[in-house]
């Protein structure tokens, strides 16, 4: 089904900051052909709601995706009529002040696995996470001031420096295109991924293909002539790798900003695979547990081709914060951890608060029993558990209020609790995993305080302004 999206109306005691729902409202998005699994979020400067459309479906193989048939069939009541190309794109919501709200979809962000954009104070330049194997650093640089409906799409060049303790490298932008949404609109309204490419899996030995790495895998791929534009912005990821850009990351999660030191925050949940295995440029020493890194932001820097990037907050470098670097245990402790619970693991959501100056993480881990919520002090590196989750339930719907009539939030949720990592033997009986030396024990409270597994729940934390 596609996914929903809704615009929640709260109360606010104002002797204590409590949160009440007064009203939900799901929103329409037939007028942009639903959503696809949608995932991070953020708030834009100008106080819209960013959403995502992670893990689009392949379009060049779009006729063996059973998922995206089903997606269509319930959608539309046809297995075929759905249009892979109106997938992956970045979905704005505007809240009305009667608690309603409207989308659109921008196409001109480049169609990758987006996930927690993070629009600069600029208003204009976008940073956007990549929730993919061979996922790339891609920025986009809007023609106007609040306004994503047109602008550049960038893919970075990762210029190593170092391999250990999560690697760092300088960060070359690489312009693919100017576009306008509406224009790459119509073009995937019209166009089927044979007009625009041809994938192989098995090398064709013609040199009109070019070898590239694409989900984990090797694909030659053919260009068809005068395309350009839909093979900028409608196959955003081969594009790019086939013309310089590093799409070596793995799971590019929660992308945030310091406005007051310049410095964004991003997520890598895992640092493996495809940036470990030396199929791309990005090769760094593995760490199962990922980490966070930190990319300098600045004004006055070119592209490859030596033209200027009209942004004052153009990323130019990454590196992985020792403090923020997940630790692998070599055997599980007592209670089942691969990774030592107190360091961040597999980090997902970040947010960053300017006024505590405090960078939230929170954890989708299969490395953690229980998944955290973490605040990071950045600037006597102390870093703080605040709370556990569920056992498996992800860490989500982070944000940070610094201050709303008073009172600080952080904002927190968690979602399928009772996900369970295991291996079982052929009788079904439990043999090993994460969750091995719990799951006796918490499957049946799980079970009956989250709905059999199907519950989920909304929170957060306050206090009065301006801390916690």
């Amino acid at each position: 089904l596609p996914s929903p999206i809704a615009v929640l109306t709260l109360s606010q005691d104002q002797a204590t900051g409590k949160l009440d729902l007064v009203k939900y409202h799901n929103v329409d998005t037939s007028a942009v052909d639903g959503l696809w699994i949608t995932c991070g979020a953020s708030i834009s400067p100008w106080n819209t709601h960013l959403s995502s459309e992670e893990y689009y479906p392949d379009a060049s193989f779009v006729s063996t995706n059973t998922q995206f048939q089903a997606f269509s069939q319930n959608l539309y009541g046809d297995v075929n009529k759905a249009n892979p190309y109106h997938y992956g794109h970045m979905p704005e919501v505007t809240v009305s002040i009667d608690g309603t709200g409207s989308i659109k979809k921008h196409y001109c962000l480049g169609r990758i696995s987006h996930e927690l954009v993070q629009v600069m104070p600029d208003e204009r330049t976008v940073l956007m996470g990549d929730d993919a194997t061979n996922g790339g650093a891609f920025m986009f640089i809007a023609d106007k001031p609040k306004d994503l409906s047109s602008g550049i799409l960038y893919a970075a060049k990762w210029i190593q420096k170092t391999a250990e303790k999560g690697g760092s490298a300088d960060l070359k932008w690489i312009k693919l295109g100017h576009a306008t949404s509406d224009e790459v609109k119509a073009l995937a309204d019209k166009l089927t991924s044979a007009d625009i490419l041809d994938v192989q899996l098995v090398d064709p030995v013609n040199e009109a293909y070019k070898k590239i790495r694409y989900g984990g895998k090797d694909n030659w791929v053919k260009w068809t002539e005068n395309q350009k534009q839909a093979q900028i912005f409608l196959e955003t990821h081969r594009y790019a790798a086939s013309v310089g850009a590093s799409l070596g990351f793995t799971k590019w999660e929660g992308t945030t900003v310091n406005a007051s030191d310049k410095v964004a925050y991003v997520a890598m949940a895992a640092i493996a695979s495809s940036m470990t295995d030396g199929t791309t440029d990005i090769v760094v020493n593995a760490n199962k547990s990922g980490a966070v890194y930190a990319l300098n932001l600045k004004g006055g820097q070119t592209d490859s081709e030596g033209n200027r990037i009209d942004s004052e907050w153009t990323p130019v470098d990454m590196a992985a914060i020792p403090d923020l670097v997940g630790e692998d245990l070599k055997t599980p402790d007592a209670l089942g951890n691969l990774a030592n619970p107190d360091r961040v693991a597999n980090p997902d959501n970040l947010k960053y608060s300017e006024t505590l100056r405090v960078l939230f993480v929170g954890e989708d881990s299969g490395m953690h029993v229980n998944n955290f919520l973490w605040a990071y002090q950045i600037d006597s590196g102390r870093l703080t558990r605040l709370l556990a989750t569920p056992a498996g339930a992800e860490s989500t719907g982070l944000h940070a209020v610094d201050d709303m009539n008073g009172y600080t939030y952080i904002m927190s949720n968690f979602q399928h609790p009772g996900d369970w990592e295991l291996t079982k033997d052929e009788l079904g009986q439990v043999t090993g995993g994460l969750h091995a030396k719990v799951f006796e024990s918490l499957d049946p409270l799980v079970k009956k305080n989250f709905k059999n597994r199907f519950g989920a729940a909304v929170g957060y934390l306050t206090a009065r302004a301006p801390g916690l």
